[in-house]
């Protein structure tokens, strides 16, 4: 009798295994408490501001041609249609021609735009000159179980979203709950966790609009870090368990 409860525990035991290995994982799904009509205060945008060693491109322009020309360098780093390059010193500044040297860390693009501008008409260079900022070389870093390597930023508000979908979104072994983002400031770097599967989670977040040199990380699941080991997932396999049911069972009828 004993062998009889023994058995029928152990195929109740195999049962709740099997089944439990083949339900559907509730980490899976984006914004999963954004319900229709519901809103969601977003976190205040994180303005872009110049760092060291950032690349950036000016261009200015004039209805005089002749004069804006001033503008663009004949030699150096690039220069074209769009713009001429500039990388910013160990200083926060660049050289700028006519106007020398100029600090532009911790400044925005539309406040460049618009000091420069000061400049050439306070110098009275040009009356109404029109002067163009843009990101040349500015990234985030992607790794893990996504897309990987540099995402470019182009535009002023570049969120995590924007990041992500730019490097293929998440595979579907990649951990959304637990997203990582990695930034510094002042020499000084600090991780966040983002929950992808929670919007309240995401829009509140510190890191949900990122900055140049962020990076994001994702974890590999579970299934995934056990694919990596001798047995791989062989132990969570509803065969393997239906095998060790039926050997303990035929033991135990032996005994």
């Amino acid at each position: 009798m004993k062998h009889s409860y023994f058995s029928c525990g152990l195929l109740v035991a195999t049962i709740v295994a099997v089944f439990s290995s083949c339900s559907t994982p509730k980490d899976i799904a984006y914004f999963q408490d954004f319900n229709m009509g519901k809103s969601i205060v977003v976190q205040n945008p994180v303005e872009i501001k110049f760092k060291a060693d950032d690349e950036i491109r000016i261009l200015v322009s004039s209805d005089k041609e002749e004069l804006a020309k001033q503008f663009s360098l004949s030699s150096g780093t690039s220069s074209g249609d769009d713009g001429s390059r500039y990388t910013i010193d160990t200083e926060g500044c660049i050289r700028f021609p006519l106007l020398g040297k100029i600090h532009v860390a911790g400044l925005n693009r539309q406040e460049l735009q618009e000091l420069i501008r000061e400049q050439i008409i306070e110098k009275g260079l040009i009356r109404d000159p029109i002067v163009t900022v843009d990101y040349s070389n500015l990234y985030v870093i992607v790794l893990g179980d996504v897309g990987t390597g540099r995402v470019l930023i182009d535009r002023d508000k570049f969120t995590l979203l924007d990041a992500l979908g730019a490097s293929g979104d998440l595979k579907i072994t990649g951990q959304r709950t637990n997203v990582k983002v990695i930034r510094e400031n002042y020499g000084k770097k600090t991780a966040y966790e983002v929950n992808l599967c929670s919007a309240e989670d995401l829009y509140s977040s510190p890191v949900y609009y990122l900055q140049q040199n962020d990076v994001i990380y994702v974890e590999m699941n579970k299934k995934e870090k056990r694919n990596a080991t001798v047995n791989g997932n062989s132990t969570v396999q509803p065969a393997f368990w239906m095998s060790l049911a039926s050997f303990l069972v035929g033991v135990t009828n032996w005994f």
